[in-house]
């Protein structure tokens, strides 16, 4: 797949399809007809997307100092 330089134009293109594919997910995460997987994978898509994803924790056991560097903040655009 070819590098996008100008990523607004491909971000602009992609959400002009919102509406038409939120409504689609949502007809699948409804549908009677529709497999399970898909199902719920829809649900979770619409979830994440109109409430965020939920946080995740992680856990180490560290004998010591242990430091955390953060690079990069993202905002929920960013995701």
């Amino acid at each position: 797949m070819p590098r996008i330089k100008d990523k607004t134009w491909l971000e602009s293109l992609c959400r002009s399809y919102t509406e038409a594919n939120v409504k689609t997910l949502a007809g699948w995460a409804t549908g009677d007809n529709i497999d399970e997987d898909l199902k719920m994978r829809a649900i979770t898509i619409l979830m994440d997307r109109g409430w965020g994803r939920p946080m995740q924790q992680a856990e180490a056991k560290v004998d010591g100092e242990l430091r955390i560097t953060i690079r990069k903040m993202l905002s929920k655009d960013d995701e």
